[in-house]
């Protein structure tokens, strides 16, 4: 199907491809759910190689997409995925999350090589043990680096500059409603507070347009909890900023005047927030081929 990850990913240019991956798989998990989807266009393509080889004919979707699709041009995404999944650790721009994944794929290497190693000892394979021994070594020092790391923040939302907009937008109006408690509205209030419910949609929507190719839900609400925590941090700040207390005589001089901020109602200026909405991570392969595999 058009207009779907998957399609993007297997029609698109190289240089095209890199620039959407990093706006599209940012995070290093992403860029490896996208390594195996890339794999499976591969496999894709391969098999309808071997369906016109063996003389069977392909049905039109079948012949536009592996006249479409390069084997050359996906082997060159992939491989540039992996540099880029290789300078992000290097560069230790990644989460706890994915710090974690990376020590337990480590983790269970080690494990099956001790198994291999004794089974090369026992059946008296010596040049199998020592390439064996090697991997080990390897892997307990790719082990050590990642202990080092000192895992990143979540990556801000992409559309956070515009939510951050709309949530300025919002505190007169939250400010409005706090004030107006108890008493009926004006239809000049009752309008303007209609707009409150606008916001608060406009931002759901941001937040979830925000998600990335192959982005899980609980990486996602990760981040769309960070942008929430942010915003409220800021508001915090400027309630205190305002309600903290005036200016102060000064000495040995002329008296100044003594500013007084009297803010109403700062104390309970609280934001309703609606929670992001959750795409199943699905799989972007299964989605254009209509298949209820799943790549992972």
């Amino acid at each position: 199907a058009e207009n779907t990850d998957i399609h993007y990913i297997a029609m698109s240019s190289s240089n095209v491809f890199q620039r959407m991956l990093e706006v599209k798989c940012a995070s290093w998990s992403q860029k490896k759910s996208c390594v195996g989807v890339i794999e499976e266009i591969q496999g894709l393509v391969n098999g309808l190689d071997g369906k016109l080889m063996g003389g069977s004919p392909l049905t039109d979707s079948e012949q536009d997409f592996y006249d479409s699709c390069e084997l050359s041009v996906l082997e060159q995404k992939l491989s540039y995925v992996r540099s880029e999944m290789h300078k992000q650790v290097d560069e230790s721009r990644i989460t706890s999350r994915e710090k974690s994944r990376l020590l337990n794929q480590v983790n269970e290497k080690v494990q099956q090589l001790d198994k291999d190693i004794a089974d090369a000892t026992k059946n008296k394979k010596p040049k199998k043990l020592e390439k064996l021994k090697m991997q080990k070594t390897k892997a307990g020092e790719r082990k050590a680096s990642l202990e080092e790391i000192t895992p990143s923040a979540p990556l801000a939302l992409r559309f956070q500059k515009d939510i951050e907009k709309l949530r300025k937008e919002m505190q007169p109006l939250l400010k409005l409603e706090s004030e107006a408690k108890g008493r009926l509205l004006s239809l000049k209030e009752t309008t303007t507070l209609a707009r409150k419910d606008e916001i608060e949609e406009e931002i759901a929507d941001l937040e979830d347009n925000s998600r990335g190719w192959f982005e899980e839900d609980e990486d996602f609400q990760v981040r769309v909890d960070a942008s929430r925590a942010q915003a409220k941090a800021r508001a915090t700040r400027k309630v205190v900023k305002k309600t903290g207390g005036g200016g102060s005589r000064a000495t040995g001089g002329a008296k100044k005047p003594i500013n007084t901020w009297v803010v109403p109602g700062a104390a309970k200026r609280t934001a309703t927030r609606k929670t992001a909405k959750k795409k199943p991570a699905g799989n972007a392969f299964a989605a254009m081929m209509d298949s209820d595999s799943d790549s992972d």
